[in-house]
This record gives structure tokens, C-alpha cells and sequence, in this order.
């Protein structure tokens, strides 16, 4: 089994002092709008790999390029964007700690900032995810998004809106959790809701603590705390 803690949204300050993790992660999962500093700092204290999506809130990521020589942008020379070490999912699929993760990040385009698609561009993205996945012939155990799917989870307001194309995704790749941000529960228990056949779309904002088994569906939730 691989202990995963995910993360999204709302910093809890007594995760970075150990409090409140049961055991020791085997992988951090970060859905979104979160300081990167956050991350680095659990990375650091759990010594574990970090998958990430950004958020709506996030900083720009596109248009950088990890080679031999280091990172780049626009052919010049840049430093690491993200999290110290960690994978950025967005627009991929990733290995980590023995899971597959497949990852889109960023929400429905309410405004002009950063990381905002509209439904046509976020189904194109996730198309190239898919195909992604099939050539290379590999089902994801988690699908890591900051937005949820329509319907699922998401919010009536425009902002918090899911998005329609991760349906036909997770009916596709057929991953056995779907783990997301974006919605504050606002001192409520938002509940695991199904989508496709058997996948389970679970909001992370806050904290969620659980064991997955690689290429399996079984999970257990270990810990949770539903926002800061």
C-alpha cells in the first residue's frame, strides 16, 4: 500500500510541524492554489515525492522545459517554477511512489488570470492526456485535478463551476480516485462522491491522509481535516 497525503487550497500550519500526519508519507499530492513554499516544506518533512496540479490562484507554469542543462523558458535560462523536486502533472502522466497519476490543473476561465480554460480548451488538454495514456499503455491510479467534474462536487457559482470533458476522461482511463481542490468546504464535510462505473471523486482542500494500492481500487482514508 502507498500512504498518500494530498493536499489543496487552504494551508494548515501544523501539517509542516508534523501534527495531524498519521505515519510517514509515501507520496504529497498537491491540487492547487497553495504556496509553494507549503509544499516544499512538507516535501522536506515527510522526505517524500510531491505531484502537483496549479490552481486558479497559481502562478503561470506554462512554457517551461526541464532538460540536462536545467531549466528554461522561451529558450532561456530559468529556475526551477514550481515546488523544489516535484512533478507537475498538468496536461501529463506521471510515476511516483509506485502510482500512476494523471493530472489537469487550473479551473473553468472566469477572469483573465492564469491557469482559466473554458470547457472546449480543458477538453483538448484532456485529450491529450488520454492519448497519452493509451500509447504508452498505461492506466492511471489517480486523476489529480484542481477543478472537479460538473455535477460532481463542483459549485453553482461560475468560478467554481467542474468541468464536463473529465467525464468522458475517468469513463476512459478509468482511474480508481479522482482528487480534487477548488471547492471550500466552509466548515462543512463535503462527502466522496462516484463518478464514471467506480471512481471516486474526493475534495482535498484542507488535508486528506490515505492508502492506495498501486494498480488496484481499494483505498482506505487514514486522516482528514475538511479545509485550514
Amino acid at each position: 500500500m502507498v500512504r498518500v497525503l494530498a493536499v489543496a487550497d487552504e494551508v494548515v500550519d501544523s501539517l509542516t510541524l508534523g501534527v495531524g500526519i498519521d505515519g510517514k508519507p509515501d507520496l504529497i499530492l498537491g491540487a492547487g492554489d497553495l504556496p509553494f513554499d507549503y509544499l516544499d516544506a512538507l516535501i522536506s518533512l515527510c522526505d517524500a515525492p510531491c505531484v502537483y496540479v496549479p490552481g486558479n490562484h497559481d502562478p503561470d507554469l506554462s512554457g517551461y522545459r526541464h532538460s540536462r542543462s536545467g531549466w528554461t523558458r522561451a529558450g532561456l535560462p530559468a529556475r526551477d517554477p514550481g515546488p523544489l523536486g516535484a512533478l507537475n502533472a498538468d496536461g501529463r502522466t506521471v510515476e511516483a511512489a509506485g502510482l500512476c497519476i494523471s493530472g489537469l490543473g487550473g479551473s473553468i476561465r472566469y477572469s483573465s488570470g492564469p491557469n482559466q480554460f473554458s470547457e472546449r480548451q480543458q477538453r483538448q488538454r484532456s485529450w491529450r492526456v488520454r492519448l497519452g495514456c493509451h500509447l504508452t499503455r498505461r492506466r492511471p491510479d489517480i486523476f489529480l485535478t484542481h477543478s472537479p467534474a460538473r455535477g460532481v462536487g463542483d459549485g453553482d457559482d461560475g468560478p467554481h463551476r467542474g468541468f464536463e470533458c473529465f467525464h468522458g476522461l475517468v469513463d476512459d482511463l478509468h482511474p480508481a480516485l479522482l482528487v480534487h481542490g477548488h471547492v471550500h468546504p466552509f466548515g462543512a464535510h463535503p462527502t466522496d462522491k462516484l463518478i464514471g462505473k467506480d471512481t471516486v471523486s474526493m475534495n482535498v482542500v484542507g488535508y486528506c491522509q490515505f492508502d492506495i494500492e498501486p494498480g488496484g481500487r481499494d483505498f482506505t482514508i487514514v486522516r482528514r481535516r475538511y479545509g485550514a
